[in-house]
């Protein structure tokens, strides 16, 4: 039930794996829909999220409703995460050791609207501080906005990621590769940094 009320844990390690199924098909379920449109395997999401739950100093906040588990969001040391992250910053100047990155943040869509995205900043923003890390990133897919299939009524996350206190950088971008909805093969993506200095 969407009314249900919600809970949110922050969790690491052993204390993922029995989680990674139903984290897998939470990730395929949401970014199966615009602006990524990714056609998800399971078995390579299960693996993915393994990475998080094996490396030290990753977390990820998960939402429940009566149980379940109906949302997520991912951080860890930017130094241990993806290499072309780490390449993108370091080619700005940027020294990805006092980064934290912020993976994905999922929502099953009758959840929204209710408090969950900014609790899942708040809470990967408490786990960077423990971190010792004052400093946090995420990136986002660029779209064109003429692309038909962008549905109609459709609301980017910049103004909610600006409240957040989330700054655009438009220069530094990476590439990455995935197939769409309905693709055989995958394509490459670009997609743009918002960067944050904690307090």
């Amino acid at each position: 039930m969407s009314d249900a009320p919600l809970t949110f844990e922050t969790l690491a390690g052993a204390a993922l794996h029995p989680l990674l199924p139903d984290l897998a098909r939470l990730r395929i379920v949401v970014f199966r829909d615009w602006p990524y449109l990714y056609e998800g395997d399971e078995a390579y999401e299960r693996g993915y999220l393994r990475a998080y739950a094996d490396a030290p100093g990753a977390a990820v906040v998960v939402c429940r409703a009566r149980g379940e588990v109906v949302g997520a969001a991912t951080c860890e040391p930017m130094v241990q995460g993806h290499a072309p992250v780490q390449a993108a910053f370091r080619a700005a100047g940027l020294d990805p050791a006092g980064f934290c990155y912020f993976g994905e943040s999922v929502l099953l869509r009758p959840y929204r609207g209710r408090g969950a995205g900014v609790r899942f900043f708040e809470a990967r923003e408490a786990h960077a501080r423990s971190l010792g890390l004052r400093r946090t990133a995420f990136c986002a897919v660029l779209r064109d906005p003429a692309d038909p299939r962008r549905p109609a009524g459709h609301v980017p996350l910049d103004g909610f990621w600006r409240r957040r206190g989330y700054a655009p950088r438009p220069d530094l971008t990476v590439g990455f590769s995935w197939k769409e909805v309905g693709a055989t093969e995958e394509t490459p993506h670009l997609l743009s940094f918002w960067l944050k200095d904690l307090a």
